[in-house]
C-alpha cells in the first residue's frame, strides 16, 4: 500500500487532527490484518463516492490503484453504487476516476 498520511500543511492549523489521522487511521486501522489494503481501498472509495466526499476521493482512488484495484474494477464498483447511493455521486466519482486514469496513462 502507498504510505498514507494527512496533508502535512494542515499540521500548522490542526496538529492533533493530523497526528490522530496518521497514527490511528493510517498506522493502525489501515494496517489491521482483517482486510487486505486492496479491500480497504474498495470499501473506502465506495463510501467516499456514496457520501459525495469529493475532496478525499481522488487521493483514495489513487491509493486504490496502488493497492491493486484496476480502473475496470473501480468503475464496476462505482456503477454498482449508483443504484444505492445516487446517480450524481456515481457520475462524479467516475469522472474523477477517468481523470486519474488519464493522468497515470500519460
Amino acid at each position: 500500500m502507498a504510505k498514507q498520511s494527512a496533508p502535512l500543511e494542515l499540521a500548522g492549523v490542526a496538529p492533533k487532527l493530523v497526528e490522530i489521522t496518521n497514527e490511528v487511521l493510517f498506522q493502525d486501522v489501515w494496517e489491521r490484518s482483517g482486510l487486505s489494503p486492496r479491500d480497504r481501498s474498495l470499501v473506502t472509495v465506495s463510501v467516499l463516492a456514496a457520501l459525495y466526499r469529493g475532496e478525499q476521493l481522488p487521493y483514495h482512488l489513487g491509493v486504490a490503484l496502488d493497492n491493486g484495484l484496476t480502473v475496470e474494477e473501480l468503475s464496476e464498483a462505482i456503477t454498482h453504487l449508483a443504484f444505492y447511493a445516487g446517480w450524481p455521486n456515481a457520475m462524479t466519482a467516475v469522472t474523477q476516476l477517468k481523470r486519474i486514469a488519464d493522468e497515470r496513462a500519460a
